[in-house]
């Protein structure tokens, strides 16, 4: 218990010693008031009963079976008649303690072992679930054909490592091919719509050479997985559709194609639009009002792809949830997006996405107190890729060649 305190407070490793050492001789400590409290007060041995919480604190301290062991001995030991004290005195009280410390001690020894049988049942089920959430949510490479990655997933529930969050960029012969969600909800429950979305995509991606196609199957995938959620929850239905399923379930989403010569297209269905980053800081795109999100609106039959200023060596663009921009303090002051970008971009030198990614998350945690509302998810997606001057060739002396934004 007290290292999972310790965790969660980001406390030092010395103070989390400390606790932990104090938590292993409260029993005793316990014990040594009790007698000092009989020996100082005048009575008739009644303070002594209260020995018979001292197991009881070492199984709610530690958990460890040992210790609730060692607690009730304590007890026992010191329910023993010492100096010039009469052996007679308070026996009946004495007797009555020592059943009462027995019987805790049987009781918090069976806890213990129940606790320490569900905190492993537990951990297994936590490393299951990690690594179902790990296949789902996968680490996204550092380099995706000639593009630097960075990204990064905070979720409001502690118990989940994934929540309603999704992202993902795939190479194609399209492109590279990102896409940034976020499912109405979060945590667990929002895993079920997260993984047809993301299923549907790493599919699309690669079969269909239009972005609007990939918009198409992602919404016929999300109607799927709505009615069949719908059946479940809904079995008096008898297997037909039930009436408005799910109407409140919905998506937004942007998708991104960069092309070989740095191109950008975009299709954006409710979600926050990206900002470009390069040396002079972070702009926000907004080239177009963005559609409704899948789920609320059928697509319209045209769906026009929104063309992006290209993006050059060394520029970026962050994508992002709205769980960043609606993150709030203890004040309800709304977290500063645009101005933690600008200090992540102007404290590094040359495109580094990660080192992008780790400031506004560093920064997003400072502003909240490191309480989150609502998942927030972070990509970066820079574009490195070598520029050779057409004159390189003709002029061997003139080899000046930029990589990501640098003339070397």
């Amino acid at each position: 218990m007290i290292r999972t305190w310790a965790r969660r407070s980001g406390t030092p490793a010395r103070a989390a010693r400390a606790r932990r050492a104090f938590v292993l001789v409260l029993p005793g400590l316990w014990v040594l008031g009790v007698l000092l409290w009989e020996r100082c007060t005048p009575g008739d041995g009644q303070f002594l009963q209260l020995l018979a919480a001292a197991p009881a604190i070492a199984c709610a301290g530690t958990g460890r079976r040992q210790c609730v062991v060692l607690g009730g001995l304590c007890a026992l030991l010191a329910l023993l008649p010492l100096g010039t004290e009469d052996p007679g005195a308070h026996v009946l009280a004495r007797i009555g303690t020592c059943c009462a410390v027995l019987v805790v001690v049987a009781a918090s020894y069976l806890t213990a072992g129940r606790r320490l049988r569900l905190l492993r049942e537990l951990e297994r089920t936590k490393e299951v679930a990690t690594a179902a959430q790990r296949v789902l949510l996968r680490p996204l490479p550092a380099r995706v054909d000639g593009i630097v990655v960075a990204a990064d997933h905070l979720t409001a529930d502690e118990t989940a490592t994934v929540g309603g969050d999704l992202y993902d960029v795939v190479a194609t012969r399209h492109g590279v091919r990102a896409v940034i969600g976020d499912v109405r909800g979060h945590g667990i429950g929002a895993l079920g719509t997260v993984a047809a979305v993301l299923g549907s995509f790493r599919e699309a991606a690669h079969d269909e050479p239009d972005l609007g196609a990939v918009l198409r199957r992602l919404e016929r995938a999300l109607q799927r997985h709505l009615r069949e959620r719908a059946r479940a929850e809904h079995p008096a239905s008898g297997g037909g559709e039930p009436e408005n399923p799910l109407s409140e379930e919905f998506v937004t989403v942007l998708l991104v194609e960069i092309d070989r010569d740095g191109a950008v297209r975009t299709l954006n269905c409710g979600h926050p639009w990206p900002y470009r980053l390069s040396r002079q800081g972070a702009l926000p795109e907004a080239p177009g009002e963005p559609m409704p999100p899948l789920g609320l609106f059928p697509l319209p039959a045209d769906l026009p792809v929104v063309g992006c200023p290209p993006l050059q060596p060394g520029q970026a663009i962050f994508l992002h949830t709205d769980g960043a921009t609606d993150a709030r303090d203890a004040h309800g002051t709304f977290f500063p997006l645009p101005r933690a970008l600008d200090d992540s971009v102007r404290s590094v030198r040359d495109c580094r996405p990660a080192r992008v990614v780790e400031g506004v998350r560093a920064a997003l945690l400072r502003h909240v107190g490191g309480r989150l509302s609502d998942d927030v998810a972070l990509l970066v997606l820079c574009n490195d890729r070598w520029r050779v001057p057409a004159q390189a060739e003709a002029a061997p002396s003139a080899r000046g060649r930029v990589r990501a934004g640098r003339v070397e």
